[in-house]
């Protein structure tokens, strides 16, 4: 990190290992956490820390995890127990990292664990999740050390967008993506309201209260869109379609640097200062990482001219990472990782971002 030039490192805590059982929280895990906070500051680095990031522990899971509104007590105790060790010399806190992806992939398109595809338990599951935060929110602003910490939301934006304009179903599909992905939470966000605008799931609807007032600045993680295609005699029904304009990234979708712009647009209307925690790119071949950072850190650049409220940049990632059902395949790495001997290089297109913050662009 000090060779890159970065001055802030955004890490997730995992909870399994440090609450293996309801209760009993591991010292060694607690240890090796502070360990690596303290090296951060010692180096001149402020550590952030995301207290979710998608994981559960077993136990939790087998209590229904977040389907089950009782259940959020047990996150709101992990959080202050985690807050309780680190906030004397950690100021920057997330609480859950992309509500929307855990729910959809988990609950939705089955993709990620617990592998269920059920759009109602989807709704409810996305409900307790802006509920576990703003009580974790609220619980940690108590605590010693609360008023002084900037606790925040980190809420993904991909925007849909029909592949066939004329085709209704596909407008269908991308209104509702569109609703229950990003505009339904930034609502609530906004006036405490959850409101899903379709029938079959307005059960769930209600007021979060305070959840307008639940956070100190919002995370944005920005990647890309997507556009969507409705296919009747395949499975699954909906595709998504990628234009041949497009540069195409490893993963399942392109770049596209000015919807970057656009997703800092739609999060400052929450009215609070704005932390980019995600940005990067999937570039086994290091073809176009250094276009990639160009081209998103320009737009970001546009949106601070333009007056938004921008306090940071965390690029994904710093090193190559297990990313989930992709396993190691992703090389978002700014640094080249050999996982059998941990030898870390630098890759060349990571150099433009390198450079960017020596230029003293990254410090603004």
């Amino acid at each position: 990190m000090k060779e890159l030039g970065v001055n802030a490192y955004r890490f997730s805590v995992e909870w399994s290992k440090i609450e293996p059982q309801p209760g009993e929280f591991n010292q060694n895990a607690l240890t090796h956490y502070s360990t690596v906070i303290d090296s951060l500051i010692s180096k001149g680095i402020t550590p952030m820390i995301t207290l979710h990031h998608f994981t559960n522990p077993i136990w939790f899971e087998e209590l229904g995890a977040f389907e089950r509104e009782e259940n959020i007590q047990y996150f709101v105790r992990f959080s202050q127990k985690i807050f309780e060790e680190y906030s004397d010399r950690v100021i920057y806190w997330c609480t859950i990292n992309e509500p929307a992806v855990y729910t959809v992939q988990g609950y939705f398109t089955g993709i990620f664990p617990p592998e269920k595809q059920n759009i109602r338990l989807a709704a409810k599951v996305l409900k307790n999740l802006i509920r576990a935060h703003v009580d974790v929110y609220f619980s940690l602003k108590k605590l010693p050390n609360g008023e002084k910490s900037q606790i925040g939301f980190v809420k993904n934006i991909n925007q849909f967008k029909p592949w066939r304009k004329w085709h209704p179903v596909d407008q269908m599909v991308v209104w509702f993506s569109n609703h229950f992905y990003n505009d339904a939470i930034l609502h609530c966000l906004m006036t405490d309201e959850y409101t899903l605008k379709v029938p079959f799931l307005s059960g769930e609807n209600g007021i979060i209260p305070n959840a307008s007032q639940s956070f100190d600045f919002i995370g944005l993680n920005y990647y890309s869109h997507n556009f969507l295609k409705f296919q009747l005699l395949r499975t699954p029904h909906i595709d998504v379609a990628f234009p041949k304009k497009e540069i195409k990234t490893d993963m399942p979708y392109t770049m596209y640097a000015q919807g970057f712009y656009d997703a800092i647009e739609s999060v400052s209307k929450l009215k609070k200062p704005i932390i980019i925690t995600e940005n990067g790119v999937a570039d086994k071949y290091d073809n176009f990482r250094s276009k990639w950072i160009s081209d998103y850190i320009k737009q970001m650049a546009i949106a601070l001219e333009n007056g938004i409220d921008i306090r940071g940049y965390f690029y994904w990632s710093l090193l190559d990472n297990y990313e989930w059902v992709e396993s190691y395949h992703m090389k978002f790495g700014l640094y080249e990782v050999d996982f059998k001997t941990q030898q870390r290089k630098l890759r060349e297109g990571s150099k433009t971002y390198q450079k960017i913050i020596k230029s003293g662009i990254g410090n603004n």
